[in-house]
């Protein structure tokens, strides 16, 4: 957005517009902002991101670069708050007689996810998320998480922490030994077998950004299933996911993946504003969750509270956590869904998976690479991890980059060096980076 369109949104008549009630606002934003281009070309896509030229970036899957129409709809909000921020904060999220701006966000993601906009939390990244779902569950001493040895440091953090506060344990089980060659029957397995009467949860990562490797949570959600159904009623197992790798870069949803609860943040693969996340749980779960942070989405708690009354059975908003928070941010989350409903989940994952497929079937065509991620695009997403003979994975990143070329290593005690082709990138890109590692072999 240049210089005089922000002051254009500035303007008396545009303040005028932050005492309307949500989706005038919206409305008014939507009107102020250039419609998106045509976006049939996967060039026009790639522009929309306002990144450094001169580079090839593969490592966007990291942290999210805004593309344009994310970028104005914070600006526009931005500028609502600075132009009024009473009027623009408190009408939108607490006036009994206005509906709240936030159902504007639950109303654009939930047709992504495959869910009910009641069904879903908005918080703040994936690690969050993860540490609402088990710090609010009912967790009793001699109770079991059940976690894999695959999992990123903040969803073991979030299980260790929760369970040491409930007096329960925590145990993780390998559900593959060499990542390339995982299989589905192998994963479900290992996850059955590992399953004792004591376990309560079973926690996993959808895509594990340590191998590339992609669970088939469907599969695994079957196993507990099957477990479940000779289970009491009240000792049933959930099923938790860590689901941010998959997010945006497949073409299933979120809620029909089988598990109970899903988290994930949105300014990585989803393109959402940076500090935003979902947390979708099925809607007969969320009663047993325990609210760890005071809500602002949730207009029924703060009613029981100014009432003296006890609030009802827990709901997905009660679970939002609450506070003053980056507004615009969080309200242009729905700028990032509109952009992939337009772009569509199948076109986006179909694309992803043709530009991983090059670079996978590059790399194992090199005697000097060794291929950790699966060639089965049914078993990896958009991670690719790879070792470089005679070089450390840190130095394989950094000739990477003498050459312009963005990678990345994976942050786990066993490392490898990582490419993600993304919608950042082309054919071409993808050769050049081959090429690249393909040098690596002289040096």
């Amino acid at each position: 957005m240049d210089i005089s369109r922000r002051r254009f949104l500035a303007t008396a008549g545009f303040a005028t517009a932050v005492s309307a009630v949500p989706g005038r606002l919206l409305a008014e934003i939507e009107k102020r902002t250039p419609p998106l281009p045509d976006l049939t070309r996967w060039s026009d896509v790639r522009a929309l991101f306002p990144l450094a030229p001169g580079l090839m970036h593969f490592s966007s899957f990291f942290f999210v670069s805004h593309p344009r129409p994310v970028r104005e709809a914070i600006d526009a909000y931005r500028a609502a708050i600075d132009a009024n921020p009473l009027l623009a904060v408190e009408r939108r999220l607490f006036d009994p007689n206005e509906s709240s701006i936030l159902e504007e966000v639950y109303k654009a993601a939930a047709p992504y996810m495959g869910a009910r906009p009641d069904e879903l939390a908005l918080t703040p990244n994936t690690t969050t998320g993860l540490a609402l779902v088990y710090h609010g569950l009912p967790l009793a001493p001699g109770d079991e998480v059940l976690v894999t040895t695959h999992d990123h440091f903040v969803h073991h953090e979030a299980v260790r922490t929760a369970t040491a506060r409930a007096g329960a344990k925590t145990r993780r089980v390998a559900l593959y030994e060499d990542a390339a060659n995982v299989s589905v029957a192998d994963v479900t397995t290992r996850l059955e077998r590992a399953i004792t009467p004591a376990t309560r949860v079973v926690g996993a990562t959808w895509v594990h950004s340590s191998t590339g490797v992609r669970l088939p949570i469907r599969a695994m959600a079957e196993a507990v299933r099957r477990v479940n159904a000779s289970r009491d009623p009240a000792r049933q197992i959930l099923f938790v996911v860590d689901g941010v790798h998959g997010f945006g870069c497949t073409d299933e949803s979120a809620a029909e993946l089988g598990c109970d609860f899903f988290s994930a943040g949105t300014h990585k693969w989803i393109f959402a504003p940076r500090g935003t996340g979902v947390l979708w749980g099925r809607a007969d779960r969320w009663p047993l969750i325990r609210p760890t942070i005071p809500s602002f989405a949730s207009r029924s708690l703060y009613e029981s509270w100014m009432n003296g009354a006890a609030p009802g059975p827990t709901t997905a908003k009660d679970v939002s956590p609450g506070g003053f928070l980056a507004f615009e941010h969080q309200w242009a989350m729905t700028a990032a869904f509109r952009l992939h409903e337009k772009l569509g989940r199948a076109r986006v994952a179909a694309r992803i998976r043709q530009l991983n497929d090059q670079l996978k079937h590059g790399l194992a065509a090199m005697r000097h690479v060794r291929l950790h991620t699966p060639i089965d695009p049914a078993l990896s997403a958009g991670i690719v991890c790879f070792e470089v003979d005679g070089l450390k994975p840190e130095a394989v990143v950094e000739k990477l980059l003498e050459r312009h070329i963005v990678a990345s290593t994976s942050p786990y005690r066993v490392t490898y060096a990582r490419l993600s082709p993304s919608l950042m990138n082309d054919e071409r890109e993808v050769d050049a980076a081959l090429r690249a590692v393909r040098e690596l072999s002289a040096t």
